[in-house]
């Protein structure tokens, strides 16, 4: 599916705020509700929009210590790894590492807990981490 001028301005429209009723979008992009609510099916049925979904406080939930980790491996790692509840983003990359880890804790006791248990696993061979110092911008698209 091509994706046109009035396609990108609904998007934009959901990107700032997906809750944002069907005649709101239609306001803001100068495009008929009608017009809107086809757009948005079109864009869900072909898989342009995979879901909708919300930003979190981090701090609110108890998920303020961000790390990134990259990991060298031996051998791929199951699904179950990337399950893990601490786990929010994962990235194959190119490089000297394989993968890029987004991880959030509720503090340095926790995430000490983690690697603590992540050292039990003998697929991963070398890691790096970088502990998030202040948070500048954070979005989900």
């Amino acid at each position: 599916m091509k994706l046109d001028i009035k396609d990108h301005k609904i998007i934009n429209e959901l990107k700032k705020n997906s809750r944002l009723p069907i005649r709101d979008i239609a306001k803001k992009t100068q495009l008929r509700p009608s017009t809107v609510h086809l757009r948005i099916q079109k864009l869900i049925k072909n898989n342009i929009i995979e879901k909708f979904t919300l930003k979190l406080n981090n701090e609110a939930i108890g998920e303020n210590f961000i790390v990134f980790m990259y990991l060298t491996t031996s051998q791929d790692l199951p699904d179950t790894f990337f399950k893990n509840s601490y786990v929010k983003e994962a990235f194959g990359i190119t490089g000297e590492y394989d993968l890029l880890l987004k991880l959030k804790f509720k503090d340095i006791s926790e995430f000490n807990d983690y690697i603590i248990s992540l050292r039990r696993n003998k697929a991963i061979t070398k890691t790096i981490t970088n502990v998030v110092t202040v948070n500048i911008k954070e979005e989900l698209n």
